[in-house]
């Protein structure tokens, strides 16, 4: 079966009081499959100051969270992510992660051939200004991020973004989502070629 296109979302321009919340949600996908997992994830993406703004809202059955270090291994728990590049095709991307904590994982990945085997990850790089904020309620947890593209587009003049949104859920039986499935089994993240494309209303 052949594999669908990845998406592309025009993203908008929020007003100064406006809340993500307001904005449609985008649904992630099973990472494998592509079918609906079985636990619900919602995106919102928006533009405002300079600054991508990514609100994830994640259904839970039980929040496994126990690491609180910057830059530590957040994936081995629940967890949100976005990989996002100004670059086309995507050879150099960064990862941004945020558990239920509040913990950030930041990294700058080089991966030159497009594939797991032979990228590179620097999680000495800082992202000045870069921001998140997570809640948690009954049988659920949200992030706010706030990601300045000042610090991603290299002084160059970037509107067209390649970008991914993931969540890994720990449980009996994980659960691996993405807004572009990348068809991977065992799940991989890493697959540049199946960023979807985001088109913002201003370069920056």
């Amino acid at each position: 079966m052949s594999q669908p296109d990845p998406p592309h979302l025009d993203v908008p321009a929020l007003a100064s009081t406006q809340r993500l919340a307001s904005l449609p949600p985008l649904h992630l996908r099973d990472a494998r499959t592509g079918v609906p997992p079985r636990l619900k994830t919602a995106v919102r993406i928006g533009w405002r100051d300079g600054a991508l703004r990514v609100r994830f809202d994640g259904r839970d059955d039980e929040i496994v969270a126990t690491i609180t270090a910057r830059n530590g291994p957040l994936w081995t728990e629940d967890v949100f992510e976005v990989f996002l590049s100004a670059q086309d095709p995507p050879r150099l991307y960064y990862e941004i992660e945020v558990n239920p904590l509040g913990a950030v994982y930041a990294a700058r990945v080089d991966s030159p051939e497009l594939v797991r085997r032979s990228m590179r990850v620097d999680t000495t790089w800082n992202c000045r200004g870069l921001s998140a904020r997570v809640a948690r309620g009954m049988r659920r947890w949200s992030a706010k991020i706030s990601i300045p593209l000042s610090e991603f587009a290299e002084g160059k003049s970037v509107q067209t973004w390649r970008a991914n949104f993931f969540r890994i859920d720990r449980s009996r039986q994980d659960e691996y989502s993405a807004w572009s499935p990348t068809f991977r089994d065992p799940p991989d993240f890493h697959v540049p070629k199946r960023f979807g494309t985001l088109w913002l209303p201003f370069r920056t």
